[in-house]
């Protein structure tokens, strides 16, 4: 034990109901729970997740939709000393089996509609919506009295792709966490007056560590919603109940061309977060113009420094909307070449990481661990532009991975899956920009025989996560490769980007 000075996820979110017991926590549908309602239940839920045989360090699974149930479940384990593992509700197959399996998951919580695609003999807990699940065992559990976990001790798996086809899972500690919620209230200007509403998926870092939970812990009143409607967001914003939105590009691309955007009554919304993937700034100078009175914020970073690194404030947009801002308040960061040595302002390099948000390492994958953390600083494979006042322009990702819509899609898992066509004689897939999905999974093909763009897609589709199947192919007679017999991609980006 560490006598009192441990600081926890779900401490936050106590301390903020002690502070203020009878206020508004959190809402979904048509359930509204107080922070104090909102602090028994993670006690009783962690009291059902510790009496079902869990001990402390056992991994669970989390493969639900967005509800206040998902956010129960993971405050639970967080006050019961287990390791959450957020799974991507889409994924299926052997993409879901991989991390349910690499992380030793003991329990999967899971939302009864998606609780066929989990491996068979995988032990499963339903969140909600069935008399059994963890929702509904609340009123018969006693809360959980147990010993506390301490600051250093894992809370989480957060799973990000690489450039290989098997994920790695980042270990968050509830220190890094904690670091990472103060971070992102100092750099966001998070308070307890605003009224979020949080749209995205929460197995994702971004909706869940840089909003959720670090707007709990300053006693915000939070709405969630299943998805990103536009519909529900325009009313709630119009009825008073939402002032603060974060969502991806692609979002913000949707709101904007909606029909009703023009004319309803968005003047309420005060605060606009983005981040995930590149804004493009003819969309962003279309939003300041329809509501000059919104504040925006561009987010960046990656899950391992928990995710928030960089933020470009609202006082900063003007003359340069195609940074991603400067390292928040536990974040240094530096741009090194491949030598590691730091290179000058100006110069593109990759950028990396010192910060007590970091994660502790890979689950179980020491060698790709050793290769992130050299010489004492996280390299995170993103090649940035650093100016001299300190500011980050994202120009492109060492890694070939496609970030589609906010989501990271490894390229090598979908040249893999297009391999196994016997119409395929070589592939190459790249991120092609794209209206809707900023980069749009495109795969560059030279077939053999006859085969069309619809069939390698459904056959793509059947191996993959449908957002993982690219939305187009390119048939091309050769592959640009250098001297070494590497594929050129940047060559098929800058040939094929018009």
């Amino acid at each position: 034990m560490t006598g009192g000075r441990s600081s926890t996820v779900d401490g936050m979110v106590r301390r903020s109901a002690r502070r203020t017991p009878d206020r508004t926590a959190v809402r979904y549908r048509d359930r509204t729970w107080t922070y104090a309602e909102l602090d028994e239940a993670v006690s009783r839920a962690a009291g059902v997740l510790r009496q079902s045989g869990l001990a402390p360090g056992d991994r669970v699974g989390a493969h639900g939709h967005n509800s206040d149930a998902y956010l129960i479940g993971f405050l639970a384990c967080s006050r019961a000393g287990l390791v959450h593992v957020p799974v991507n509700q889409n994924l299926t197959g052997d993409d879901l089996a991989y991390i349910v399996r690499q992380s030793g998951s003991a329990l999967v919580l899971a939302d009864p509609d998606l609780a066929g695609r989990l491996p068979t003999g995988v032990r499963t807990l339903a969140l909600r919506d069935t008399d059994d699940s963890l929702l509904a065992r609340l009123a018969s559990t006693a809360p959980y009295d147990g010993p506390e976990p301490a600051s250093e001790d894992l809370v989480q798996l957060l799973y990000t792709s690489g450039t290989t086809a098997l994920p790695k899972g980042a270990m968050m500690t509830h220190r890094a966490l904690v670091h990472e919620y103060v971070s992102a209230v100092h750099a966001l200007d998070l308070s307890g007056g605003d009224r979020p509403v949080h749209s995205l998926p929460l197995y994702h870092s971004a909706q869940m560590h840089v909003f959720l939970l670090p707007y709990l812990a300053v006693g915000a009143e939070n709405t969630i919603l299943d998805a990103p409607d536009a519909g529900q967001i325009f009313d709630l914003v119009e009825a008073g109940r939402a002032d603060s939105l974060f969502a991806p590009p692609t979002v913000w691309i949707g709101l904007s061309n909606h029909p009703d955007f023009a004319t309803r009554d968005l003047s309420a919304l005060r605060k606009a977060y983005y981040g995930a993937s590149i804004m493009p700034v003819p969309v962003l100078e279309r939003l300041r113009g329809r509501l000059p009175g919104l504040a925006f914020y561009n987010c960046f970073g990656q899950s391992e420094i928990g995710p928030l690194a960089t933020v470009l404030g609202p006082d900063e947009h003007d003359g340069r909307m195609d940074s991603c801002g400067r390292p928040v308040l536990f974040v240094e960061a530096r741009v090194v070449d491949e030598s590691g040595k730091e290179v000058p302002d100006g110069t593109p390099g990759e950028v990396c990481y010192r910060s007590p948000q970091l994660c502790q390492g890979y689950w179980d994958k020491p060698e790709e661990t050793a290769e992130a953390f050299r010489d004492g600083w996280f390299h995170s494979g993103d090649l940035v532009v650093r100016d001299a006042e300190g500011y980050f322009t994202v120009v492109d990702r060492v890694k070939d991975v496609i970030n589609s819509g906010g989501v990271l899609v490894a390229s090598r898992q979908v040249e893999d899956a297009l391999y196994e066509h016997p119409g395929v004689a070589e592939t190459a897939v790249i991120g092609l920009p794209d209206e809707r999905w900023i980069e749009a999974v495109t795969a560059v093909v030279v077939p053999r025989g006859e085969v069309t763009e619809a069939a390698l897609i459904a056959h793509a589709r059947e191996k993959l996560a449908h957002f993982k199947a690219p939305k187009r192919v390119l048939f091309v007679n050769e592959l640009p490769r250098n001297a070494s017999g590497k594929i050129l991609k940047r060559e098929l980006r800058d040939r094929f980007r018009q």
